[in-house]
């Protein structure tokens, strides 16, 4: 590993592990249950003790009714998978759209190892360009960030395919996981796989947008580049009209993508460059935690 690399991560370390420690521990253990109920031990019934637990193979040996008592399985397993397309690869502020992602993946996947939950990592753009199975620890953690800023994101015209995430995660998730979805989201295929997926786990979408994809400033003639089509065309953000436009067409499909969420019972937070990042996924899961 690089001196640079081994800096990056060490920063993100101490940024992302002062902030679980401040916040994410107590908020992240009580949003996520555990995977259901897991075998404990078998004792005598008891008078009130729920019939539908007897355990009649025991009952039968012993003579006597049995029950079988079960235990609440709080180990979960994490599934991070985190958009590293072309899109990503924006950011008219402090940080690129892929920064703030990073950065959030870092904070959950801490989040993870101090309740002592597995964590792993799928990067993806139109097809999976890494996998990292979950596994517990630091050493892991350190891993999996340090896979994310050495990821090549100088490969040009890579396309999101939200869908060929959501395929992916279904296929290795044979169990109830606990899975963060963090992309810009621009693609629109994939309804049916991610109500699919988010009725067999517990997903969250954490939707990261440029402040300027939503606001244009006036700067004139602008040749604007789609990253991921390579397609090119000019924009007049000196014309009041256009700009006004533009900002409502765009507030329009964050809305829209918002309430196709709400319609499949998906969580999603939609967070912006510009914003404190920190604060709204405070308010998101308090908020979540008082649903469930």
């Amino acid at each position: 590993m690089s001196k640079d690399l081994l800096k990056k991560v060490r920063q993100i370390e101490i940024r992302t592990k002062n902030l679980v420690n401040d916040f994410f521990g107590g908020d992240y253990h009580s949003n996520f249950k555990g995977k259901g109920m897991t075998f404990s031990e078998v004792r005598e019934y008891s008078p009130g003790d729920d019939v539908r637990s007897i355990d009649w193979n025991v009952t039968a040996k012993t003579g006597k009714p049995h029950i079988k008592i079960f235990e609440e399985e709080r180990e979960l397993s994490v599934l991070l998978l985190v958009d590293v397309s072309s899109s990503g690869i924006f950011g008219s502020q402090n940080n690129l759209k892929i920064d703030i992602g990073i950065e959030i993946a870092a904070m959950l996947g801490f989040s993870a190892i101090k309740n002592n939950d597995k964590v792993g990592l799928a990067l993806f753009s139109d097809k999976i360009e890494k996998f990292i199975p979950p596994k517990k620890g630091k050493s892991h953690v350190l891993r999996l960030i340090t896979d994310l800023l050495n990821h090549n994101y100088d490969d040009k015209r890579k396309k999101t395919s939200i869908k060929t995430a959501i395929d992916f995660a279904n296929n290795i998730s044979k169990r109830k996981s606990v899975i963060f979805l963090i992309s810009d989201f621009i693609d629109d295929n994939f309804w049916n796989e991610l109500k699919f997926l988010n009725f067999k786990h517990d997903v969250v979408g954490i939707q990261i947008y440029d402040f300027f994809e939503k606001n244009f400033p006036n700067i004139g003639l602008v040749n604007m580049l789609d990253p991921e089509s390579g397609e090119t065309y000019w924009i007049d953000t000196s014309d009041r009209k256009s700009r006004l436009n533009f900002e409502r067409n765009s507030e329009k499909k964050l809305e829209t993508f918002s309430k196709k969420c709400k319609n499949i019972g998906f969580d999603l937070l939609q967070i912006s460059t510009k914003e404190d990042y920190v604060k709204l996924l405070m308010q998101f899961f308090k908020k979540r935690a008082k649903r469930s």
